[in-house]
């Protein structure tokens, strides 16, 4: 038996506890592999795999789910039934307010026009209603449901409280954060940015990140994968440039999570925890007589002796995936729709990119004005930016526009929306002004690396 701090007694069993999960969870989420000529992950395997066996059934499922979703709020709000009242799950899921019974039966509306393509074309077009429907609803339904299933693995077992230790005099005053955000860096990085965000939610809403460690987290650590990066840069036109091309945007992303936190809104954010306590200077150190490895061993072993049951466990997973499907999906279909809406059938971000042409051309960047509206464009989606820049002839501007859309980060048709309805405090405001500020740090850093050293 061990104990920890003087309080916890820990089974010698616990190691195997800890080990063992935690192995499967790095092996599942962390650990990059080649699959069918793509880098992904484990559960990026098993998502695809789903993705694909599904591609004819899917829409027509998530439609259902749509309706369902409309209905059983509209029945949760006006009635107040007591198998909703009654289960704090189920009435935290439906009895909502004005806002969310207006998107999700938008997104219902969205889906039905989408699906049977009736409607006005600005909605059932393939290019907005039917971009959510058939494309990035399906890989949230699938993502999500391994990582939401699976995703205990990754955190209930000791894993973060290990490299939390670790890693906190690196991560803290380079990133002003935990050592054990370092998890969710490797998340976003080698899988998917949704996920890397659902380990943030999860953690701010269990008391391991503060309100400001979590903001951080969520709009700046939610890089875009290895695997997605690709296809960016293949659609762009620059299959052939991946590595400096990848290579441009860690750097920049990196240079970007190195000052974001460190000026407003971010270095702003209330340094507290969900409930409300402050985050105490010293609750990282390493006690006398511990190094860090020993330190993390410890705190891993005490945590992995608290975890829940099996049954608890899926039971938590099974009910992340039905608040991600039920909850985030029709956010997804009517806000992504909109955003898409406005980027596909207005000039508002040709209008309000008008002011970057003059300092893309002081750049040196060919077509400047063909390539600013796309650095604006991606608040609305992360890919708009490749599809609208894959018609530029200058490779060089190509390079540009493909780069900075991947270190923009912040996109409503899914990570900002994902982020809203969190408890991370962030609002919408915050999140445009974080999408400039980015965009302002890491162009010029682009732009340099483009002329210094790719081209």
């Amino acid at each position: 038996m061990t104990v920890i701090k003087g309080e916890q007694v820990v089974s010698k069993g616990a190691a195997w506890k800890f080990l063992i999960p935690s192995l499967i969870g790095v092996l599942l989420f962390l650990v990059p592999i080649k699959w069918n000529g793509e880098i992904t992950i484990g559960i990026g395997v098993m998502a695809s795999g789903l993705l694909g066996w599904g591609s004819e059934w899917i829409p027509a499922f998530l439609l259902g789910m749509l309706g369902f979703t409309a209905v059983v709020t509209l029945v949760a709000v006006l009635a107040k039934p007591a198998f909703v009242m009654d289960r704090p799950f189920l009435r935290n899921l439906f009895v909502v307010g004005p806002f969310g019974v207006i998107t999700r039966l938008f997104g219902f509306a969205v889906g039905v026009m989408a699906y049977f393509e009736v409607g006005p074309t600005f909605i059932s077009s393939r290019a907005t209603g039917g971009v959510v429907l058939f494309d990035l609803a399906p890989v949230l339904l699938t993502w999500f449901l391994f990582a939401g299933v699976m995703l205990p693995l990754l955190v209930e077992f000791g894993l973060m409280e290990f490299f939390g230790a670790l890693l906190t005099r690196f991560m803290r005053p380079i990133f002003t954060l935990p050592g054990r955000s370092s998890i969710d860096t490797l998340a976003s990085w080698m899988g998917a940015a949704p996920v890397g965000v659902v380990i943030t939610m999860k953690q701010y809403d269990e008391g391991n990140y503060t309100g400001r460690e979590a903001a951080v987290i969520a709009t700046t650590f939610s890089i875009a994968s290895v695997a997605f990066s690709l296809v960016v840069a293949k659609v762009i036109g620059l299959g052939h440039l991946f590595i400096p091309f990848y290579l441009t945007i860690s750097v920049a992303s990196i240079a970007a999570a190195i000052i974001m936190p460190r000026i407003p809104p971010l270095s702003r954010k209330a340094d507290t925890y969900f409930d409300g306590s402050a985050r105490q200077e010293n609750d990282e150190m390493i006690p006398d007589g511990e190094t860090a490895v020993s330190w993390g061993w410890k705190l891993a072993l005490a945590k992995a002796e608290k975890t829940k049951s099996a049954k608890g466990l899926v039971k938590d997973g099974v009910g992340t995936v039905l608040d991600i499907w039920l909850g985030l999906i029709p956010l997804v279909m009517s806000l992504g729709a909109l955003a898409l809406i406005v980027a596909e059938y207005t000039p508002i971000f040709k209008w309000i990119s008008f002011p970057l042409v003059p300092i893309l051309t002081w750049m040196g960047l060919p077509e400047a004005a063909e390539a600013a509206p796309t650095m604006l464009v991606g608040f609305a989606d992360m890919f708009l930016p490749s599809v609208i820049g894959s018609g530029i002839e200058s490779e060089i501007t190509r390079f540009v526009v493909g780069t900075l859309s991947l270190t923009q980060l912040i996109y409503m048709s899914e990570i900002g929306i994902l982020i809203l309805r969190s408890n991370i405090p962030v609002s919408l405001l915050d999140l445009f002004v974080i999408f400039i500020q980015r965009t302002v740090i890491t162009l010029p850093i682009i732009v340099v690396i483009a002329h210094l050293f790719v081209f």
